[in-house]
């Protein structure tokens, strides 16, 4: 059973709601390419953990913070804990198990990486670490590196009979945890559905200040409502809606994904001032009536509107 299932994740969001707001910026494209693959990895593995997803407690993207560990798949049994890595490579990789690194071989060219066995052998301490405060110490957790793309060729310099133990391509991770299911003793079955929602409970949403990552500022963002037709940050408002005077496109909730942006991207609420700026509108009761109509709380205090916690999730999962 899925008790949290995969979703796309925050800083990819983010990522998507800045390219289109900033001019060419090769390390953000590069960074969100990164984030990228990486998700278009683990949707690749979860289609293949949701075949054994009624016999076990399956979580996805897990953050728990103390002690800061994250880990793309947990799955929980009646005998065993594994985490699950995913990678997405392609070409040819190569586990350099004496230098301890991981080395991809695409297009002539050599670049290393960081072994992720050495990674999620951290992961697995951070994560006893967390299950001692719980006190549920002796639960064994064991590992696996799913390589995620099928058409990866894998090497090892080193062992590699153990490395098969642990390296293996998505589609063949639920054969080899229920390979390794089998060899595993218990004396007290795991109450695996408990324990999984009580990691969901302790689980966090694994966030950065993005802008400073980059070293950018609300000024480097182009400010507009995105046309849903052509992409282009130009829509006017006419009358009670949208329309881009580029393809025509009329739209009636436009403005919902450029709030969503700006809270991602700038800060968790806004004045009406900080909307009209934003949104390239000149009139403060159009401003109100929007601020209104999104599902936002006005605090009388701060004089500012803030997000409503449910309604921004459904906004930013789409």
């Amino acid at each position: 059973m899925i008790i949290k299932p995969l979703r796309k994740p925050l800083l990819l969001q983010k990522y998507e709601a800045l390219l289109p707001r900033l001019g060419r910026n090769a390390a953000v494209e590069k960074e969100h390419m990164k984030y990228v693959r990486g998700f278009e990895g683990e949707k690749e593995v979860d289609y293949h953990l949701r075949q054994m997803d009624e016999t076990f407690t399956i979580l996805s993207d897990v953050y728990l913070n103390p002690p800061g560990v994250q880990m793309d798949y947990l799955v929980l049994t009646q005998r065993a804990i594994y985490i699950v890595e995913v990678k997405n490579f392609t070409g040819t990789i190569t586990f350099d198990l004496t230098l301890d690194q991981l080395i991809r071989h695409q297009g002539g060219k050599e670049t290393g990486f960081k072994n992720p066995l050495t990674q999620a052998e951290r992961q697995k301490e951070q994560l006893h670490t967390w299950l001692e405060s719980k006190s549920l110490k002796k639960i064994p957790i064991y590992y696996f590196i799913a390589i995620s793309d099928p058409a990866t060729v894998i090497k090892v310099n080193g062992d590699g009979e153990s490395l098969a133990e642990i390296v293996t391509h998505g589609e063949n991770l639920p054969r080899k945890l229920m390979e390794k299911e089998r060899t595993i003793q218990t004396e007290y079955p795991i109450q695996h559905r408990k324990l999984g929602y009580e990691i969901l409970r302790a689980c966090k949403e694994f966030d950065l200040d993005m802008m400073k990552k980059h070293n950018l500022s609300s000024a480097d963002l182009r400010r507009g409502v995105a046309c849903p037709g052509c992409g282009r940050l130009e829509m006017l408002r006419i009358h009670s809606g949208w329309t881009c005077p580029r393809c025509n496109t009329k739209s009636k909730e436009a403005h919902s994904q450029a709030l969503a942006d700006y809270f991602l991207l700038v800060k968790p609420s806004i004045t009406n001032a900080e909307t009209r700026n934003w949104l390239k509108i000149q009139s403060r009761s159009t401003a109100t009536r929007i601020l209104q109509a999104s599902g936002l709380i006005y605090n009388k205090t701060r004089s500012r509107w803030e997000k409503n916690a449910s309604r921004m999730r459904r906004w930013n999962e789409g």
